[in-house]
């Protein structure tokens, strides 16, 4: 199975690479990007984790223009080489359990399917699947956007990454200022979890997403120009009535609250993201998922009402010191500094697990050969909150790319 997927991902790029080669020409247009990175670990609390090999994405984003106003734009994501899993609810057939059927590790996931309506340049319109965009890898997540070889930290354990949801979504600019706003469906509350908080909310566990609450995101942005850029994006919804069964009496907003921003003009590059959240009834919740069915695949952990987190990275081209032309290579020598912590507050007797505050510091190397193509190279230091066996530290290597 492994062998025909493969082989199917392949043909499929051959062929999407052909038609995007008439780009300028034809409607149709491919762009897309790729990652595969290698770690090995020296985690104290779990010595015995072995070293990895993690084709961790190859992303294909097709495009299709109707005409001046109208564009099909698409993305569909390969994760760790392979598919998933699926599952079902059937409440007549199954008893009301949860049923299961997995194929292989690793997922295909639709990210983006959507029409867009190109209006005038203050006011568009896109409706379909789309990218929710909080937070700095939402606008900035190809291995060109990062120094790391996997996503920042902080980022990707308190909300999703990439984040993608049905919906409507209205935006446009004014001079320096582009926003947008959406109307999306809303989190799951039954995944929520200590380490990731509300991370596996994501509504990707089954064939169908539960609509019964919407959710309401906004973003602004002011671009001092194409190279620096900061903003403010947010996130508010209820997470209660998204369940799979009925089983609450009280609602569960969450909100969220991102500033970000970039620096990159000539040699230096700067990123950050400061990341604050709060869950409504978050004991209530601990409460009843820890009689969730096993079958559900869910952590039953207990939430924190709120979670926190930033980080600041910073890069150097050390090779413009010598460069005599903009298309030389690129030589990064970059730190970045993460901190998050997924029960920032707790409610009730909940325990404040301090093994979820986590400080991360982070060294390494990245290698433009071209814009296409980046090798990339770090080890990070992570120190957790508690007193004893505190130390994670992880060497990693790998490369992207993107077309």
């Amino acid at each position: 199975m492994q062998k025909h997927t493969f082989v199917a991902v392949f043909l499929g790029m051959f062929v999407l690479l052909s038609f995007s080669a008439y780009a300028n020409t034809n409607p149709f247009s491919v762009t897309g990007y790729g990652i595969i990175n290698y770690a090995r670990y020296d985690w104290k609390l779990d010595p015995n984790r072995r070293a990895a090999i993690d084709v961790e994405r190859f992303v294909v984003a097709p495009k299709y223009r109707i005409n001046d106003t109208i564009r099909l734009e698409a993305e569909i994501e390969f994760e760790h080489g392979g598919t998933g899993s699926t599952m079902e609810f059937d409440k007549f057939e199954e008893f009301g359990e949860f049923e299961t059927e997995i194929e292989k590790g690793g997922e295909i996931i639709v990210e983006k399917l959507a029409a867009v309506f190109s209006i005038n340049p203050m006011l568009n319109l896109r409706i379909g699947h789309i990218i929710v965009p909080v937070g700095l890898v939402a606008k900035r997540h190809r291995p060109q956007h990062y120094f790391t070889t996997t996503r920042p930290e902080a980022e990707a354990h308190i909300i999703p990454t990439i984040w993608h949801e049905t919906g409507v979504e209205l935006f446009g600019s004014l001079g320096p200022i582009k926003y947008q706003t959406q109307i999306i469906n809303g989190l799951d509350s039954t995944g929520f979890s200590s380490r990731h908080w509300i991370v596996p909310g994501h509504q990707l566990r089954f064939e169908t997403v539960n609509a019964e609450a919407p959710a309401f995101v906004g973003r602004l942005d002011y671009a001092f120009d194409e190279n620096v850029t900061v903003g403010i994006s947010s996130y508010f919804g209820d997470t209660a009535a998204n369940r799979p069964k009925l089983d609450v009496n009280f609602d569960a907003y969450v909100g969220i609250v991102s500033l970000q921003g970039f620096y990159e003009v000539n040699a230096l590059k700067v990123r950050g993201v400061f990341l604050w959240g709060a869950l409504q009834n978050a004991n209530k919740l601990s409460k009843v998922n820890r009689t969730l069915s096993n079958n559900l695949n869910v952590k039953r952990t207990p939430i924190g009402s709120s979670a926190l987190g930033y980080y600041i990275e910073a890069g150097y081209d050390v090779l413009s010191i010598f460069r005599t032309n903009k298309t030389s290579p690129v030589l990064d020598i970059f730190a970045r500094f993460d901190y998050y912590d997924t029960m920032a507050s707790v409610e009730g007797i909940i325990f404040d697990n301090p093994r979820w505050e986590r400080t991360t510091l982070t060294g390494g190397v990245n290698f433009h050969l071209n814009s296409q193509l980046v090798f990339k190279s770090h080890y990070s230091l992570r120190r957790l909150a508690t007193k004893n066996q505190n130390k994670e530290n992880t060497f990693a290597v790998g490369f992207g790319f993107q077309y």
